[in-house]
């Protein structure tokens, strides 16, 4: 019984925080040619979303034990072993439940994602303190390794790797790569303290935004590449309506930390992840939709 999950331990999991993780399952459910209400995408929606991403946001806290803000809390409580028993259980019932119920295929992917996760985190890997090792594993294991495993758990099958969908696959990679900076730069010295020089504080303030508005160009040029090669360029163009948010928010914060750093704070941060996440999410359930 003591180990059963206490209220910090769920805490810990940051089950909420899926939500800005959701964007590569819904457009991977997009493109599949799924309904929404097929098990399989019932099923693997809460694999990856309630086990698989929890499980790794409460490892890594686990081994953080971070006392400053972390992404979707500001006031982390501190971690117990609990934590660390309940991670290994999600995870083992998530690769389980994947085998059993989806394919082994989805269930290695799952596997594949869980250990890129423990290897970033790890204490003795630790790929999180190297800031290009650690930015290549988050770009490829978030963006197109992700949007592969989603597929894999929607369809039931592998994804056809063929020039349209390597043009996606390079966009979700690009997508994260350029993401991902942007939500390390309000833990500059939170990081210097454990040791961890993350790519946002190689690139400093100024740099980590410039970063990010190129990369995001570079992700907008394969998402026109890849709707152009399946004859879907309207879709390209019901993206960039969607964008139109998070590229104005986007101004607005840069221009703010130009007048003072300071404002490259965890509120605004969050407030990023949170118009970027509902953008990309309704966008793509629109294409799912309009696909259907």
């Amino acid at each position: 019984m003591s180990q059963i999950p206490d209220k910090d331990t769920i805490k810990l999991l940051r089950i909420p925080f899926s939500f800005f993780l959701m964007p590569l399952f819904l457009l991977a459910l997009s493109q599949s040619g799924v309904s929404a209400l097929n098990i399989h995408v019932v099923i693997s929606f809460v694999l990856i979303h309630l086990l698989v991403y929890p499980s790794s946001n409460g490892y890594n806290s686990y081994i953080d034990r971070d006392e400053d803000s972390i992404g979707g809390l500001e006031k982390p409580p501190v971690p117990t072993k609990k934590l660390y028993y309940t991670t290994l259980f999600m995870d083992a019932a998530a690769v389980a439940f994947a085998w059993i119920l989806i394919t082994p295929l989805f269930a290695a992917c799952i596997v594949l994602y869980i250990l890129a996760s423990r290897a970033y985190s790890s204490k003795e890997i630790r790929l999180k303190k190297y800031p290009y090792t650690g930015f290549l594993t988050v770009a490829i294991f978030q963006g197109a390794f992700t949007y592969y495993m989603c597929y894999a758990g929607i369809t039931g099958h592998a994804l056809l790797l063929d020039q349209s969908n390597v043009y996606l696959l390079l966009a979700c990679t690009c997508q994260i790569a350029g993401a991902y900076p942007l939500t390390q730069i309000y833990q500059h010295q939170q990081d210097l303290k454990e040791g961890i020089i993350t790519i946002s504080y190689k690139l400093g303030y100024v740099g980590t935004f410039i970063f990010t508005g190129v990369l995001f160009g570079v992700a907008n040029v394969f998402y026109f590449l890849y709707f152009n090669a399946i004859g879907e360029t309207a879709h390209f163009f019901v993206l960039q309506i969607f964008f139109i948010p998070i590229v104005g928010y986007y101004i607005y914060w840069f221009i703010k930390v130009l007048n003072n750093t300071a404002a490259a704070n965890f509120k605004n941060t969050m407030y990023m992840n949170l118009v970027a996440a509902t953008c990309m999410n309704s966008c793509f359930l629109a294409l799912h939709f309009i696909n259907c």
